[in-house]
């Protein structure tokens, strides 16, 4: 009975890796700056005397000098000269269009006209030698006419 049970996994030999630890972050030191600012005090008019440290303004980055012509404005006129060459290569299209619309129209009629010219001269040619069959009269006997 030492046969391993199908329902349990064999055991099988294998590496465990185990997780390293993170070093705690080192502790944050405040840093003074290089040198002291100077002490100023200010007397207002009614007396009182406010004394502090003295700030640097900031000075304002300078404007980007505006173009003679705006953004949009250059947009709008490019989106017009855009849409005026799509205006012609549609123009042109739909003249070729109707154009082949016609022609094909054309063959049509041609080829009806010399086709029922070739049926005219069939129907209309006269009796030149051919038998003329009166289909009231005729048998059909073994898929032939007899008259």
């Amino acid at each position: 009975m030492n046969q391993p049970s199908p329902y349990r996994p064999t055991e099988t030999a294998g590496t465990v890796h185990y997780p390293t630890p993170i070093p705690a972050p080192a502790p944050i030191v405040p840093v003074q700056p290089g040198q002291i600012p100077a002490v100023q005090s200010i007397v207002l008019p009614d007396g009182r005397v406010v004394t502090g440290y003295a700030i640097e303004p900031t000075k304002a980055e300078p404007l980007a000098a505006k173009p003679p012509v705006s953004r949009a404005a250059v947009n709008i006129a490019l989106g017009g000269v855009g849409f005026a060459a799509v205006c012609g290569g549609l123009l042109m299209l739909t003249t070729f269009i109707a154009a082949l619309t016609a022609l094909i129209t054309q063959l049509i009629i041609l080829a009806a006209v010399i086709f029922g010219g070739f049926i005219a001269v069939q129907l209309f040619a006269g009796s030149r030698g051919a038998t003329t069959v009166n289909i009231r009269k005729a048998v059909i006997k073994r898929n032939h006419f007899h008259t």
